[in-house]
């Protein structure tokens, strides 16, 4: 294997077929394709792979731009050409760019000026948003080697495949990779590899902690070592253990491979605490789960509202490792209850949000029952009445969400809501909205919000939700199954 693509495989462990495949194009030497289109779900390691592995390679100039900036034709032409020289505006040449690019032509011309000893690489992220721009912008930067006479590539890099972009005709061929999402195995391998940071950062947490806590009650430095020294003996395979029972609870509402790491960090604090204090052994796993159960509940409802951090919620200070527990349930309800007051969301996506989560945790022949006035008499069935008796562990609401069609979750909308609104495109942006702001999440059907066709999973927690209820004047449990 090349050393350059073991050398990045080591920093992405699970995306060697990719490197791989960027190698072969840009990794030789010869000439570049003139056009890769890389495409995939966001948090996929699509930027962070580009990043790395560019850098590495031998005569080879690169520019990476977000298409999101570059709103405009010249700052869009004028970045590349800048970023391609390492050309930075500064104070010192009075914040003027390399060149005056006012037009594609004049774009082009300046790049025909360049040297041809060297490859030239331009990266633009958030790709689909050239294609409001000028109609002969996307055509000209796929044909750029052929109007230049360079050895240059235009690695275009988008969440959506690129039939999206078949509205505009005259298009060259390009290569197309797609990235999929990371499975269970490689999210578990990718946290595994992080043992050592998340060992060193919850060192220095539990010695702030018991400096601050313990010299108060005259412990010793000894004793203090003591308890740091129980950090040490935890092995990789303790926190693989641990990483088996996050994923379990996390991973079917959250693949964002960020947010699981920030999370599986603050609940692996408390999962350790029982452990520093001696009153459970390591190798336990059954008490472990039953004392970090309450902090994922709670961290299951929070995971993408970025309102403060599990243990701020549960009363315990920021950055640190408390060592005595707090009354959960209690904690638990006024967290959230603070959480859905802080939320300021517009009337009826609220009622959009409470029809989200009531079709991840209903079964759809239910919804008949539930929300149709005149549904006819149920006959009480000896099946129907034990199937009714559910322990906590087979709720819908403990099992997780469940995906449902944008036709049901406004079927839903329109039952619970008294007012009587017309489907606008207004109605569907709030959809949108939620999906941005993690409330929702895509099960498939990724970006077809519009058409219909998407199935998507609501990511908040009963409480949450109840208190949103509560603030529509809506009782949540009188239209969840588990609770009739």
């Amino acid at each position: 294997m090349n050393e350059t693509v073991k050398l990045v495989s080591a920093h992405y462990p699970c995306r060697e077929p990719l490197i791989r495949k960027l190698y072969q194009f840009y990794g030789t030497g010869d000439s570049f394709p003139p056009a890769v289109y890389l495409y995939g779900h966001t948090s996929t390691g699509k930027s962070s792979i580009l990043r790395t592995f560019l850098p590495l390679l031998k005569d080879t100039k690169f520019a990476i731009l977000n298409a999101i900036e570059c709103y405009t034709n010249r700052i869009l032409f004028e970045s590349i050409i800048n970023r391609l020289q390492s050309h930075v505006p500064s104070a010192e040449n009075g914040y003027a760019s390399l060149a005056s690019t006012d037009c594609m032509k004049d774009f082009v011309g300046h790049l025909e000026r360049f040297d041809t000893r060297f490859g030239y690489v331009v990266v633009l992220e958030n790709a689909e948003r050239v294609r409001d721009m000028d109609h002969n912008v996307l055509p000209m930067l796929l044909r750029l080697p052929e109007v230049t006479g360079l050895n240059i590539s235009v690695l275009l890099v988008s969440d959506l495949p690129f039939e999206k972009y078949y509205v505009r005709t005259g298009l060259s061929p390009v290569i197309k990779l797609f990235v999929p999402e990371y499975s269970k195995a490689d999210i578990l391998t990718i946290l595994r590899n992080d043992f050592p940071r998340v060992q060193q950062q919850l060192k220095a947490n539990v010695n702030d902690m018991l400096k601050f806590t313990f010299r108060k009650s005259g412990l010793s430095d000894n004793e203090i070592q003591s308890k740091i020294s129980i950090l040490d003996s935890l092995t990789e395979d303790f926190y693989e253990n641990y990483l088996n029972i996050f994923l379990s609870v996390f991973f079917k509402v959250c693949r964002d491979l960020k947010e699981l790491q920030l999370v599986s960090f603050e609940c692996y604090q408390s999962y350790c605490e029982p452990v520093l204090n001696g009153t459970i052994a390591s190798n336990d796993v059954t008490k472990l789960w039953r004392h970090i159960s309450k902090t994922m509940k709670l961290a299951l409802s929070t995971i993408y509202m970025r309102m403060g951090n599990v243990n701020q919620e549960l009363g315990r200070p920021s950055n640190t490792l408390a060592l005595e527990q707090a009354p959960e349930t209690i904690e638990q309800m006024q967290t959230m209850k603070r959480l859905a007051q802080n939320l300021e969301l517009p009337f009826y996506a609220k009622y959009l949000l409470i029809a989200a989560y009531l079709a991840s945790h209903n079964a759809a022949k239910e919804d008949k029952r539930l929300f149709m006035k005149n549904h006819g008499k149920q006959r009480k069935r000896l099946q129907s009445v034990m199937a009714k008796a559910k322990v906590s562990e087979k709720m819908a609401t403990q099992l997780g969400p469940k995906s449902f069609t944008v036709d049901r979750l406004l079927a839903i909308f329109y039952a619970i809501l008294d007012d009587k609104v017309g489907l606008t495109c207004n109605l569907l942006a709030q959809i949108s909205t939620l999906v941005h702001l993690k409330f929702m999440i895509f099960a498939s059907g990724e970006g077809t919000v519009m058409e219909g066709s998407a199935r998507l999973q609501c990511t908040v927690g009963l409480d949450f939700i109840v208190h949103i209820g509560k603030m529509v004047g809506f009782n949540v449990r009188q239209y969840l199954c588990d609770f009739f």
